[in-house]
């Protein structure tokens, strides 16, 4: 709105002004600084090869090296500040909405994050972004080509989903188990609406909160587009959600401007943010999550070719539409998470399990378990997995943990740790909880929380022990009292035993009371 008033034409690409117009930006900038701002964001939101391409005129490489120059300038100016690369959404959509392939999304990110890095840029904001996919593309391109701090930022509607059905838990713990380092939300809404949305953030991460709203919301007055909140009821309203401390980092989006800034720092200067606490566990797909420890979450466990010959022809001939039903006709049962497991001899699993991945989160909504022992399929579904993944599994065995919770931290999945070592499956409660506490230490060491591991004591037939099962309630009830949440395959109780279903379900009940 600022470059509009200064004389940016309808259709005019606001990037191309770092070169041609360098002394305004910059002198935008200084404004920002000089009413008080911390951070300005580079006039790069939109720089990206989908847009600018060297043979019209302009390259990606030098309108970003210009605008984090432009911004330097004025913080040396103004001797102080820090100049945030900023990058926006690519105007594509990404599959199954659009025809962008996700990696073509990462690729297009890189290019942008590598330009601003070599330019000396001091962090980077992801913003304004309404699909959790393409967010995840971005974070991961500024996670994997720089060292600098990332914040991202979601564009919600008044009812807290992102323009491609997401959810603020969903995108929150994807964002947290990304590595982003802080979390909010931008544009699209002005403080008061953002107020109400809030709570929800704050409940599903204890990353430092971002708000950078709108100036209100905009309306038209004689052909020009104006916001109905000015910059002392900005203040008052950014003040009253930040004064006790739950706000990291606040700014403004859309029609603010530097007197809404100037406001903002002089309501808000001696507030003191907290660190705050989060033990949720919590997995997700694109559209919403999954929390566990609140009630018994089903995992659906059909889509397995273990003793299943018809899923297992499927999987050799690429028929994933069989593979999708069985996925569907599990959720119309009562599955809140679906297995998926594709290891047939003679296929690609890396290639084969990212596929079934990708076509199951085309038509479900809920997350996925991500089952397989082939270190590569994990790293590829991980990639590609749209959401907070469950992975399945880790365990005791040394070549499983310095395998497996790499992957682990550097996607930001949940995953379930299985209380056997190299020395097989103990035969005592002491020796599988030893296991599970094995495998937290270690994966403390990598950063992953105990609250994004969860423990399967794995229930052994009780046909071929008699105390196989009081072995499982005691580590259940164990692993309770030490806040560890667990997950068990109940059914392998009753393995070679008439009347399944009744031995099952006794024993459901008695693993539920015991944690």
């Amino acid at each position: 709105s600022l470059l509009q008033a200064r004389g940016l034409q309808p259709g005019e690409l606001p990037e191309t002004w770092n070169l041609s117009k360098p002394e305004i930006i910059e002198e935008i900038h200084r404004e920002y600084l000089e009413a008080g701002s911390d951070v300005v964001t580079t006039n790069t939101f939109g720089a990206n090869h989908f847009k600018f391409k060297a043979e019209d005129g302009y390259s990606v490489q030098e309108i970003v090296a210009a605008a984090v120059g432009n911004a330097k300038r004025a913080i040396k100016a103004c001797g102080h500040g820090y100049a945030a690369l900023d990058m926006g959404p690519t105007g594509k959509l990404l599959k199954p909405y659009g025809d962008l392939e996700f990696e073509d999304a990462y690729e297009a990110y890189k290019e942008v994050v590598i330009a601003g890095k070599e330019a000396g840029a001091n962090l980077v904001i992801i913003e304004t972004m309404g699909d959790g996919y393409e967010l995840k593309a971005a974070v991961l391109a500024a996670k994997e080509n720089s060292s600098l701090p990332v914040v991202a930022t979601m564009t919600l509607d008044e009812g807290g989903k992102l323009l491609t059905g997401g959810d603020i838990t969903a995108a929150a713990v994807m964002l947290e188990g990304l590595g982003a380092d802080a979390v909010g939300f931008n544009c699209g809404l002005g403080p008061a609406q953002m107020q109400k949305l809030l709570p929800q953030l704050l409940a599903a991460t204890p990353l430092p909160a971002v708000l950078n709203p709108n100036a209100g919301l905009p309306k038209e007055v004689n052909g020009k587009t104006v916001f109905d909140v000015d910059a002392e009821e900005f203040a008052q309203l950014m003040y009253a959600m930040a004064q006790d401390g739950c706000l990291a980092i606040m700014g403004g989006c859309c029609g603010t401007t530097p007197a809404h800034i100037a406001a903002l720092v002089n309501k808000c200067r001696n507030v003191v943010p907290r660190q705050r606490s989060c033990d949720l566990t919590a997995v997700a797909a694109y559209g919403s999550a999954v929390v566990i420890g609140h009630k018994p979450v089903i995992i659906g466990e059909r889509i397995n070719p273990t003793g299943k010959p018809r899923l297992k022809q499927a999987i050799l001939n690429g028929d994933y539409d069989y593979i999708c039903r069985l996925g569907l006709e599990q959720i119309d049962r009562g599955a809140g998470i679906l297995d998926v497991n594709v290891g047939v001899p003679g296929i690609d699993e890396a290639a084969v399990s990212a596929e079934a991945v990708q076509r199951l989160q085309a038509i479900t909504s809920v997350p996925l378990q991500i089952d397989t022992s082939n270190y590569e399929a994990m790293a590829r579904s991980l990639r590609l997995y749209n959401g907070k993944p469950l992975l399945n599994s880790v365990c005791g065995k040394e070549e499983s943990l310095e395998k497996v919770l790499p992957l682990v931290k550097k996607y930001g999945a949940a995953v379930v740790a299985l209380t056997l070592d190299d020395s097989g499956i103990p035969q005592t409660a002491e020796g599988r909880i030893a296991i599970a506490e094995k495998i937290i230490a270690r994966a403390a060491e990598y950063g992953i929380e105990k609250r994004n591991i969860i423990v399967d004591p794995l229930a052994l037939t009780i046909s071929t022990g008699s105390d196989n099962a009081n072995i499982d309630l005691q580590v259940l009830s164990e692993l309770k009292k030490r806040g560890i949440k667990t997950v068990m395959g109940v059914s392998n109780i009753s393995f070679g035993l008439p009347a399944r279903d009744a031995v099952n379900s006794a024993f459901f009940v008695l693993a539920m009371q015991a944690g």
